[in-house]
């Protein structure tokens, strides 16, 4: 698999950094997870060509993790004229959400003649699925988001790749992210117990039962970006945008 970071920031682009985004390249397919609101502009920053992606796969509903969705749809159908099918995963509420957001930024538009066929899979809590060819397992973690939020688990038979969405500390995030090739973390704060985030001071002291062959924070604010060296002295992964890697 490959890695490449779109986007590493939290909500408000702390650090200038863009809405949380990931590109993963699999043994299968081209996958997007997570596609915050400023993915458009990054991805072409990156020189993304988004009509290479078969899927975008969403760990939950707020808009930094699945607000640029509307804008890359219609971008799909009017600018790129993209032709190949997109496939939209999400925990049970997106489809909904989705079609509601589009509304709000563009009225009328899910009414829209698509040139491109897209659809959306709703992924059912704890309940192993497939997702084009993918193995994919997720879990509920503890962040309000109006729907389940998830952390996730995606196979392709080869390498594994976690990401635990947003969240407080749970232990079922240990599952999740046990023997995966890379997990990816929220570590949206320093110190202190966040409500629906995880601190650096409670993540370093759970780093041994994670178990994960490497492990990524992600989703820094301005207190998490400033101890970065500390975080990366322990030897975890810090996320940057435009950051690629191999695993």
């Amino acid at each position: 698999m490959k890695l490449t970071v779109i986007g590493s920031g939290d909500a408000f682009g702390s650090g200038g950094r863009s809405n949380t985004c990931f590109l993963l390249d699999t043994a299968k397919r081209r996958i997007v997870v997570d596609c915050g609101a400023s993915a458009p502009p990054a991805l072409k920053k990156l020189g993304v060509d988004f009509n290479t992606v078969d899927a975008v796969m969403i760990s939950h509903l707020h808009g930094d993790h699945f607000g640029g969705l509307p804008f890359l749809l219609l971008d799909a159908q009017f600018l790129a004229r993209r032709e190949r099918p997109l496939l939209v995963a999400g925990p049970p509420g997106t489809r909904d959400r989705l079609h509601a957001a589009m509304e709000v930024f563009f009225p009328k538009s899910t009414g829209s003649k698509w040139k491109f066929a897209w659809s959306v899979q709703e992924i059912e809590v704890g309940v192993p699925s497939e997702v084009l060819g993918h193995s994919v397992v997720s879990t509920e973690t503890i962040h309000q988001s109006g729907a389940p939020s998830t952390a996730v688990r995606i196979d392709d038979g080869a390498k594994k790749f976690s990401y635990s969405g947003d969240g407080e500390w749970s232990d079922a995030l240990i599952p999740i992210a046990s023997g995966a090739d890379l997990f990816v973390c929220d570590c949206y704060g320093y110190s202190g117990k966040l409500t629906g985030h995880l601190s650096w001071e409670t993540l370093k002291n759970k780093l041994g039962e994670l178990n994960a062959k490497r492990l990524m924070i992600t989703h820094m604010n301005p207190t998490m970006l400033a101890r970065i060296d500390e975080a990366r002295a322990s030897g975890v992964l810090i996320a940057e945008d435009g950051l690629t890697l191999e695993f």
